[in-house]
């Protein structure tokens, strides 16, 4: 017997129908003798409609402003778990298994005061831990806790995968299954790449630099958590039949397991390519090479919760004057252009230019710590495709390019072919 969390996201709770086949899921894992929790998404489309509810209230009764409280925000927004919980709770019943949903603040999940986007600070799993072990499933509603003025905290987007990491980490889970519209990690986008590969064990660290990367399979603070915690974490397909043979394999089922490098035996170089699009290059023209430029830049923008990626800075011949290029998200080019407007006599700089429309492609890799020449032999593969570099970061297991975005996809398949990835 083993204690098992077991993570539902959106599309697999799209309907009553699928609902029901999470049902299976769960009695699947219930039937074996385990000890289960579940955290469950919003129904697929529900939050977004309920977003789009609180944005538009203050319009609707003519408001001189478009901002609302964040408080009511979280209050409205936490009701699309909190009703699939209670569906899915509904559903085991039905099957005769035990089980009872919980919000949130019910459990409790407790966070910090930064509604819509908390964090979750303590989670006291003595309750739950003492019902699991009297045979009853608890269905927790993700994405929610309870902040410290006694209020509902949502954890931002994405966030029920976050629950469901923490959750296991405070029910000292064997296993966290992550079951979602995709049956594991692969070595790149599949609908770029058919040859990509399902990935049997991929290291945290990896799937953290392919998470911040542009891979949409996990959010990137569950993979941050479930790496602090060393929670095994299962990612694996909710439309795979819930009795196939092998579904209810405990130490080998389908998918893709997140764990220590350690339990990887054989680490390859390079585990698989992530590619992000809509970046945006800004450069600044001649300014003077002094200590504080660089906080002069970045600190402005940093408050301004503009995301500063790739950096790259070039010396004159002389010494005296420097270009610094820095990427950011496309849709926050505008704002990033005005915030460097009005620091402009304190940056000290000539002129400012921006590009949009480009690319990051990244190889990722624990192998890369020990093996020399992977850049190299990336730079070499691209070039010989025509395709023009514009910057460059590295570190211990990434390599991270910037190209122009048109050719986001020969270059993901060239990287995906260079390093032997398409071979089974």
């Amino acid at each position: 017997m083993a204690r098992i969390v077991m993570k539902f996201g959106g599309t697999s709770v799209a309907d009553l129908d699928r609902i029901k086949n999470v049902a299976r899921h769960v009695k699947r894992e219930v039937d074996a003798g385990h000890e289960v929790a579940v955290v469950v998404s919003a129904m697929s489309g529900k939050t977004n409609e309920l977003v789009g509810w609180v944005q538009n209230m203050p319009k609707v009764v003519g408001a001189n402003s478009p901002f609302y409280d964040a408080r009511e925000y979280d209050a409205v927004v936490a009701s699309g778990e909190q009703v699939t919980a209670g569906l899915l709770a509904i559903a085991l019943q039905a099957m005769d298994i035990n089980a009872r949903s919980w919000q949130g603040w019910q459990i409790a999940i407790r966070t910090d005061n930064a509604h819509g986007a908390a964090r979750i600070q303590e989670i006291d799993g003595a309750d739950i831990v003492n019902r699991m072990g009297e045979g009853q499933v608890a269905v927790i509603a993700g994405f929610q806790g309870i902040g410290p003025d006694n209020r509902i905290a949502t954890l931002g987007r994405g966030g029920s995968d976050t629950s469901a990491v923490a959750v296991a980490a405070a029910l000292k889970a064997d296993r966290c299954d992550i079951y979602t519209d995709v049956d594991g990690v692969y070595t790149t986008d599949p609908r770029i790449v058919p040859q990509a590969r399902r990935l049997k064990k991929i290291a945290f660290e990896e799937m953290l630099e392919m998470a911040s990367l542009g891979a949409k399979v996990l959010q990137v603070r569950s993979v941050e958590l479930a790496m602090v915690h060393k929670v095994r974490t299962f990612v694996r397909s909710s439309f795979e039949d819930p009795d196939a043979p092998g579904m209810g394999d405990f130490l080998n089922p389908p998918g893709t397991l997140i764990c220590d490098e350690d339990e990887i035996v054989e680490q390859e170089v390079v585990t698989g390519i992530a590619y992000a699009k809509d970046e945006a290059q800004i450069s600044l023209r001649r300014l003077a090479d002094r200590p504080g430029v660089s906080a002069a830049i970045f600190g402005p923008l940093a408050e301004s919760h503009i995301n500063v990626d790739m950096i790259v800075q070039n010396i004159s011949e002389d010494g005296s004057k420097t270009d610094m290029t820095f990427t950011v998200p496309s849709g926050d080019v505008d704002k990033a252009i005005k915030v460097l407007g009005e620091n402009k006599e304190k940056i000290g700089y000539d002129v400012v230019q921006n590009e949009s429309g480009l690319v990051k492609v990244s190889v990722i890799g624990i192998g890369m710590r020990s093996h020399a020449g992977v850049a190299a032999t990336a730079f070499k593969a691209l070039a010989d495709k025509g395709i023009n570099i514009k910057a460059i970061t590295t570190s211990e297991i990434k390599i991270s390019i910037l190209i122009d975005g048109p050719y986001a996809e020969l270059a993901v398949r060239t990287l995906h072919s260079c390093y032997g990835l398409d071979k089974n």
